[in-house]
C-alpha cells in the first residue's frame, strides 16, 4: 500500500467511548512485501452513537473494525472495548469478551438453517449457558418487527427478514457495541433500507452503539457520524451526514468511488 502524504487525524467522540483505538497499527510482511494496513490510527466510538467507517478499497476500514472487535491482532498501539485493553488478552479471554460485550452483523446472514428465528437469535446465549433477559429480548424482537416470524426457519424468511434476525441476534445479549461489516451488501435496496433503519432505531430507541463499515453513501447517511480512511490513516470526520455530503467527501479521496 502506498504511503499517504495526508496528515493523520485523531478523531474523538464527546460522550464517552464504547470502544477506542490509540495509535493502532497493523503491518503485514516485511521488506519489499511490507504492507501498512493501519498507520497509527486513533479514534473513539461514542456510546449510544451510530458511526460509519468509509474509504476506498484497501483503505483499512475492515481491518480497523476487525482489530477493534478482537477478530484480528494488531502490530502496535492499543485497542479498548469499554475499559478492556485487547492486546493483553489470550484466545480464551478474547472469546469471552466477544461473547459478552460485542455483537456482530456481517454481509452473510450466518443463520443456521435447521433452527427457527428465535433459536438463531438466542443461540450465542445458549452456547454460553446464559439466559436472555426476556423483557429486553421482547423489546428487540418488537423493534425489529419479528414477533410474527419467530417460529420460521431461515428458508421461510426473505433476505431482509434474515438480516433482521441477524441484527436481533447481535442485540439480544445487550452488548456494549455492535460491529457491522457491509450488513446490507447482500440485500436489495428496500430490504437494505429496512435493516439500516432498524440499526438506527436500535441506537436511538434502545441506546445501542453501532459501528458499521460500508462503501455506500446512502447507507452511511443513516449514521450519526462518518469517519474516512485512506492508506490506513483516518483523514476526515463528517457529522450528521447526507448521501450527497458523503459522496462529495469520497470523491475528494478517490476518483473511483463505488456508489452502487
Amino acid at each position: 500500500m502506498s504511503q499517504s502524504t495526508t496528515p493523520t487525524v485523531s478523531l474523538r467522540a464527546s460522550n464517552g467511548a464504547a470502544a477506542r483505538a490509540t495509535a493502532l497499527s497493523k503491518i503485514y510482511g516485511a521488506g519489499d512485501t511490507r504492507v501498512v494496513a493501519l498507520d497509527e490510527v486513533s479514534v473513539e466510538f461514542g456510546r449510544g452513537r451510530f458511526t460509519a467507517i468509509m474509504g476506498p478499497s484497501g483503505s483499512g476500514k475492515s481491518t480497523l473494525m476487525h482489530c477493534m472487535a478482537g477478530l484480528d491482532s494488531f502490530s502496535g498501539g492499543s485497542a479498548h472495548v469499554g475499559d478492556t485493553e485487547l492486546s493483553g488478552l489470550g484466545d480464551r479471554e478474547l472469546t469471552k469478551l466477544r461473547r459478552e460485550k460485542i455483537g456482530f452483523v456481517f454481509q452473510a446472514f450466518n443463520l443456521l438453517p435447521t433452527l427457527t428465528a428465535i433459536e438463531n437469535i438466542t443461540l450465542p446465549m445458549d452456547i454460553a449457558g446464559s439466559r436472555p433477559d426476556q423483557e429486553w429480548l421482547d423489546l428487540v424482537v418488537g423493534t425489529l418487527g419479528l414477533s410474527g416470524r419467530l417460529a420460521h426457519r431461515p428458508s421461510q424468511l426473505s433476505g431482509g427478514q434474515q438480516q433482521r434476525v441477524a441484527v436481533a441476534r447481535a442485540l439480544a445479549g445487550r452488548p456494549e457495541i455492535i460491529f457491522a461489516d457491509e450488513p446490507t451488501g447482500n440485500l436489495d435496496s428496500r430490504s437494505g433500507a429496512e435493516v439500516l433503519g432498524f440499526l438506527r432505531d436500535s441506537v436511538r430507541e434502545l441506546g445501542q452503539t453501532v459501528v458499521m463499515v460500508t462503501h455506500d453513501p446512502v447507507a452511511a447517511s443513516y449514521a450519526d457520524r462518518v469517519v474516512f480512511l485512506a492508506d490506513g490513516r483516518l483523514i476526515d470526520d463528517l457529522p450528521t451526514p447526507s448521501p450527497e455530503a458523503v459522496l462529495d467527501r469520497m470523491r475528494r479521496f478517490d476518483g473511483k468511488v463505488r456508489t452502487s
